[in-house]
């Protein structure tokens, strides 16, 4: 089965990495610290879709860490803990590169499941990379969030949102072998809002509903593609709610 297209396009470098430039553009200002390998422990707030999760892997690919990942939707305090004990082992006594614990949906830990990483950020066990799609001032304990940078990362804009596009169309392995022609970009854009994952998502629908590997995409056949397809869903998959 295949990956999901924007999975398949998931930036793996800096350089890939599109939008979010005033963070890691030439004078963004987590640039010089990811290429120096000074990552402070930080919050990435944002919306879904801006490449929280993906800047995360690509700071600790760059700056060579050992990289754990929980989900605040299913790990306790427990699956903490064990996390923590495995990355003080694998960073080493005699190692200014901390691994990063990656924490997605960070927001949605209780505050003894912050507590319990209080210790190992003040110790610098870890280095804490948490992703959140709400206000973190809000959601986050103060002992925690003074421990932590927080960067925001904005939804994608127009020029982001095409380049991405054009990426799809040229460098994917699966669509960069028919012949797609962009005529229109309004409908695809306007229904993303501003969310690069939903956009591919879309994009990915859109393509694989053509019997003909010649594709010419205006705002009508997008509409009418995305509306004809959404009865595949279940009401209540995901498919159906970023449509």
């Amino acid at each position: 089965m295949n990956q999901p297209l924007a999975e398949r396009l998931r930036p793996k470098s800096l350089e890939e990495y599109i939008s979010q430039s005033h963070l890691i553009g030439a004078k963004g200002s987590l640039t010089q610290s990811i290429k120096q390998g000074l990552i402070p422990s930080i919050i990435l707030w944002g919306p879904p879709g801006t490449g929280k999760t993906t800047l995360a892997h690509i700071i600790a690919e760059t700056s060579q860490r050992p990289f754990y990942t929980l989900s605040a939707i299913s790990s306790g305090v427990k699956d903490v803990r064990e996390v923590i004990n495995k990355a003080k082992q694998s960073g080493g006594l005699f190692t200014t590169k901390n691994p990063i614990l990656f924490i997605d949906e960070i927001h949605r830990f209780s505050k003894s499941q912050q507590d319990s990483l209080l210790q190992a950020v003040e110790k610098g066990w870890i280095t804490l990379i948490g992703a959140t799609t709400e206000n973190p001032s809000f959601e986050v304990i103060p002992a925690l969030l003074s421990r932590c940078q927080v960067y925001v990362l904005n939804s994608f804009d127009k020029n982001d949102l095409e380049t991405l596009l054009k990426r799809a169309i040229e460098k994917d392995d699966i669509i960069s072998k028919k012949n797609i022609k962009l005529d229109e970009t309004d409908a695809l854009l306007r229904l993303s809002g501003g969310d690069a994952r939903k956009l591919l998502n879309i994009f990915d629908l859109i393509i694989s509903s053509f019997d003909s590997d010649e594709i010419v995409i205006t705002n009508e056949v997008v509409l009418e593609k995305v509306q004809n397809n959404t009865v595949r869903y279940d009401k209540t998959g995901d498919k159906h709610y970023d449509i």
